[in-house]
């Protein structure tokens, strides 16, 4: 068995990679670690020139496709991922949409035929780390879900990777990214409810990216075929630093030895 470090982040879109994991994907290449990125969809939901979406007339759902991928190779090359593994399942849309009845789309697949796909990739680059979402994909996407299944299953299928993290966002820091943004005179579009985000006190690590979001900012905006991103990339450097520069993630298992407090390393117990 290779005794290589390598870390796997399973993730549902093209994109999907940078905000929760970009810093990390980074930050673990640099140091010589293996990055392995898997993304289950190709993103044919995502906005079409002009920002046209799935139901409007137009929408050329394979271009969009198309387009996207090329997006994830360049945001591929600017982390420094290793290794860029896709699966290619038909992006389901955002939750309630027509499109998640498509019985092609990623959530209609039975998890234990891509777990099985998953398992395979997990068997050829043998990670200890895995990353991906929790139960709630976040906030509720169903590719986000589909994603958190296989990967859980295929880490408890085949017993390779020695630690399971699911990406988060800290409640804390969405109300001082709302507090910031107030301050500053911009409006944030939304008001996420008292139950938006991972409670902080289920936060079992915080890795310290900072030096790498200017890498971050860089992979966001080569998935520029998505509008979405745009409002984060205008916001004042100093609340980017803020939202870029750490990542936070929940632990769900660790076959080695982990400490008490919060880990700064996904890699703890791991390293030689």
């Amino acid at each position: 068995m290779s005794r290589e470090l390598t870390l796997m982040a399973v993730h549902a879109h093209p994109d999907d990679e940078v905000l929760g994991t970009g810093g990390l994907l980074a930050r673990c290449a640099e140091e010589g670690i293996r990055t392995v990125l898997v993304t289950c969809t190709n993103g044919e939901q995502g906005d079409d020139s002009g920002g046209l979406k799935p139901e409007d007339p137009g929408h050329d759902a394979a271009e969009v496709a198309q387009r996207r991928l090329a997006e994830l190779r360049e945001s591929v090359r600017l982390l420094g991922i290793s290794d860029l593994e896709l699966l290619g399942y038909r992006d389901s849309g955002m939750v309630g949409w027509s499109t998640n009845q498509h019985p092609d789309a990623f959530a209609n697949v039975p998890v234990e035929q891509a777990a099985a796909r998953l398992g395979e990739l997990m068997e050829r680059y043998r990670p200890q780390v895995v990353v991906t979402y929790d139960e709630t994909g976040g906030y509720g996407h169903p590719d986000h879900i589909q994603a958190h299944n296989i990967a859980v299953a295929a880490s408890t299928s085949t017993g390779i990777p020695r630690k399971l993290y699911f990406t988060a966002v800290p409640r804390s820091g969405i109300r001082l990214l709302l507090d910031q943004l107030k301050e500053s005179g911009i409006d944030p579009g939304f008001e996420p409810g008292d139950d938006f985000g991972t409670p902080d006190e289920l936060i079992t690590s915080v890795v310290d990216v900072a030096p790498y979001v200017d890498r971050k900012r860089k992979a966001l905006e080569a998935h520029a075929s998505q509008g979405e991103n745009i409002f984060l990339l205008r916001l004042p450097d100093e609340i980017q630093q803020m939202v870029y520069g750490a990542e936070s993630f929940v632990r769900h298992f660790s076959h080695v030895p982990v400490p008490d407090g919060q880990e700064d390393d996904l890699f703890t117990g791991l390293r030689p």
